[in-house]
């Protein structure tokens, strides 16, 4: 065999050479168990968190509706009563909104506003809107829709 290498420059030397062998490729699968359950940890509570903020942004969801009618209703006092009325209906339980009428109906907007503006500003055309027709009422329609984004839902 040295014979047959006698007279070869090196560059045919280095074409006469074999590869290295390859080392076999590495498994991406983990060794233990314990990476499989670490891994399933995370993916369970990446879908909780998931689920979690799913359902609050569905809770959230009426006031983007609201704030849509309201924006349709203009100023008209009796198409934001009804608003109102609907918002307040979808964010507290039926039994504390539903018979609400009046000054009692303006005081449960303050409460779960937390201001007077209902009871002594604006949100006095409320109380009669529904039942009758009035003039828009400056301001009405501007405070509605700061209610609609700062309740408390399920406060009062």
């Amino acid at each position: 065999m040295s014979e047959d290498l006698q007279g070869l420059d090196l560059v045919e030397l280095i074409d006469r050479l074999e590869p290295a062998p390859q080392p076999p490729p590495i498994s991406l699968m983990p060794e233990t168990a314990a990476w499989a359950w670490l891994a399933l940890a995370v993916a369970a509570g990446a879908f909780l968190l998931w689920r979690r903020w799913q359902a609050r942004r569905a809770a959230r969801r009426y006031r983007g509706d609201a704030l849509l009618a309201l924006a349709a209703a203009g100023d008209d006092p009796a198409a934001i009563a009804t608003v109102l009325r609907r918002t307040a209906l979808t964010a507290f339980a039926r039994a504390d909104v539903a018979s609400l009428h009046g000054d009692a109906w303006l005081a449960f907007l303050d409460r779960a506003y937390g201001g007077t503006e209902f009871t002594a500003g604006a949100g006095r055309a409320l109380a009669t809107a529904p039942y009758r027709a009035s003039a828009p009422v400056p301001g009405l329609a501007d405070l509605a829709r700061r209610w609609v984004r700062a309740h408390k839902a399920g406060a009062p």
